[in-house]
């Protein structure tokens, strides 16, 4: 009969997430960039085919792999409410008051009765280092782990950038805005891609 009291650390592949960039237990490092959508269903046929050619011409361009992922979210409207709440208090006119305080009841009460969803979308840049060296002081915030040396993890860091560089230059020419993922982005997203059920937290957004 297997054993259960096995960590669940050993199961998540991930060394180390320093700065920007996570190090996976076989030394591999990636970037993730979260990208913005576009509403192609509203677009004329013209700009279909443009977006489609841009698209293709940009993966052309690439001399890697990507990942893209999509992650669905239950909304947590919590912070939502709390705002409302606030400026329930604020309102000096009574019609005003008893409306914010509808309109926060509806949302509670729909909210409850429907699972409202929130979709992300991400491109993982991975790039793997020739040389590896496990000789470092840094320590792993999953298990203690240790990483490449800082001479090192900068020179591949640099390799790393230029590729993420490549990718948003390629999102924007299709109109994507993107964004990379700092140390505590990468440490959230991560969490709730191994605890789905925890809608606590909020995804971060692409700014405008």
């Amino acid at each position: 009969m297997p054993k259960s009291n096995a960590s669940t650390q050993q199961f998540v592949p991930i060394r180390d997430v320093k700065e920007n960039i996570v190090i996976k237990k076989n030394g591999e490092m990636i970037m993730v960039v979260l990208a913005s959508s576009i509403n192609f269903a509203l677009k004329s046929y013209d700009e279909q085919r443009a977006i489609l050619m841009q698209f293709q011409n940009f993966l052309n361009t690439l001399d890697f792999s990507l990942q893209i992922y999509v992650q669905s979210r239950k909304l947590n409207i919590e912070p939502y409410l709390e705002l409302l709440n606030g400026l329930e208090g604020k309102q000096d006119n009574d019609l005003m008051r008893i409306q914010l305080r509808e309109y926060i009841e509806f949302i509670r009460t729909f909210t409850t009765d429907v699972d409202v969803m929130s979709k992300s979308f991400f491109v993982v840049v991975p790039y793997s280092p020739t040389k590896l060296n496990v000789t470092s002081s840094v320590t792993s915030f999953l298990g203690g782990v240790k990483s490449s040396t800082d001479a090192q993890f900068e020179e591949h860091r640099l390799q790393l950038e230029q590729r993420a560089a490549m990718v948003t230059q390629g999102l924007a020419s299709i109109g994507v805005r993107t964004m990379t993922l700092q140390k505590d982005e990468l440490v959230e997203l991560f969490y709730h891609l191994y605890n789905p059920a925890d809608s606590t937290g909020s995804a971060p957004a692409v700014q405008s």
